[in-house]
């Protein structure tokens, strides 16, 4: 079959729920990846930063095809030996709590939410102030705590509760602030809404907020949890701990696992019948993510991560001094934003008729964000083509 065919089956069988691009991606390895007619590409944002290891990692691979030979899936009223070995290495690498098992980034805010509107229901308490340009998701109180229009037209009537503050900005935080609050949620990094960083002071006084107030700070680690920034967590950066923590993603490297994480501090108020997720936390993807961890750390990972985003960021501010058109690189890490004062979707055009695979969000930032696995070739050859895109692009203007 080829791509034209591949298409065709799309147009007949699938809802057009995402917009495509004519590339059928057939096979990976690392860092890169291959389509169905066999032309080779490097993977600079690999599977929409979940394969944070890489395609098909040897350590994962192997995880997966020996607990696929035991058994895949149980009840999660029986005890599973993977779910609890993942939680216990979840809690050691985060702050102590516990962890709730689900499937994905969006089911892991819902748990939160509701955990945030429980823990608040004594007190009538149910409202949580987000940040503006977030993404928490896409289940209906998921986009209604990302507060972005474009999310949220034709889905009305909304559920209530949700209030959107200027990222950064504490004043506008605080006057959200009422009598019905519980809860803070933000992405320490702002991944879809274009690699915004929250500032330390500003995390902070969120923290200091919270605990004057008895309420919750979440922070969103779905993109930027397990090693992407440098840090295992990205909260880490701060020097505070968030009272819960929503992870996916990376967390299994290609296999659909998120996990809320809930400080012990905070009293324990989701109990038996109260949340659940029929297959969240099954043995086969728990034994993924224990795999995932002990990449990281043996390979030090981490250290790679920051080493090679070092490296990028220099490669990335070369071509700022370049090119006019870019007006600012941010992010920690291996995650990376390239805001530009024009649109980004040519460039990522051109990058991959060329062979590299970037995204662009907001219009006009480009996210690179390469596996934690990259080297120094893999940067200087992906930047090389970066830069043939943007300068045949500026030619254009």
């Amino acid at each position: 079959m080829k791509t034209s065919d591949i298409q065709k089956l799309y147009e007949a069988y699938i809802l057009p729920t995402y917009t495509t691009v004519p590339l059928c991606l057939v096979k990976g390895k690392g860092v890169k990846v291959w389509d169905i007619e066999g032309k080779e590409y490097l993977d600079f944002f690999p599977g929409w930063a979940v394969s944070g290891l890489g395609h098909c990692h040897p350590k994962v691979v192997t995880a997966i095809k020996e607990q696929s030979q035991k058994i895949l899936h149980i009840s999660n009223n029986f005890l599973n030996v993977t779910q609890a070995r993942l939680a216990e290495r979840i809690i050691k690498e985060s702050f102590p709590g516990k962890v709730f098992f689900c499937n994905s980034g969006a089911e892991a805010v819902e748990g939160a939410i509701k955990f945030a509107r429980k823990f608040g229901h004594e007190s009538g308490r149910y409202e949580i102030v987000t940040m503006k340009n977030a993404f928490h998701g896409r289940t209906l109180a998921a986009i209604t705590a990302t507060g972005q229009k474009k999310y949220l037209e034709g889905f009305e009537p909304l559920p209530e509760g949700f209030k959107q503050a200027e990222m950064n900005d504490l004043e506008s935080v605080t006057k959200l602030i009422g009598p019905k609050t519980i809860a803070i949620m933000l992405e320490p990094i702002q991944g879809e809404g274009g690699i915004n960083v929250a500032s330390g002071d500003f995390v902070k006084e969120l923290r200091k907020i919270c605990d004057q107030k008895n309420m919750l700070l979440i922070f969103d680690e779905v993109q930027s949890g397990m090693g992407r920034t440098g840090k295992m967590f990205a909260f880490q950066h701060y020097g505070i701990q968030p009272d819960l923590m929503t992870l996916a993603k990376s967390l299994g490297s290609g296999v659909p696992i998120g996990a809320l994480v809930v400080s012990n501090k905070v009293k324990n108020v989701l109990t038996p019948g109260t949340h659940a997720s029929t297959f969240g936390g099954n043995p086969l993807v728990t034994r993924a993510a224990l795999a995932v961890f002990d990449a990281i750390k043996n390979e030090k990972l981490l250290k790679n991560t920051q080493d090679m985003g070092d490296y990028l960021s220099r490669h990335l501010e070369r071509l700022r001094h370049k090119f006019s058109f870019i007006k600012e690189v941010r992010g920690w890490g291996l995650m990376k934003g390239v805001e530009l004062a024009i649109p980004g979707k040519p460039i990522v055009d051109e990058c991959r008729a060329s062979g590299l695979l970037i995204n662009c969000t907001q219009d006009r930032v480009l996210r690179i964000m390469p596996p934690m696995t990259v080297k120094k070739k893999q940067i200087d050859h992906a930047m090389g083509i970066l830069e043939h895109a943007m300068e045949k692009i500026a030619n254009t203007i």
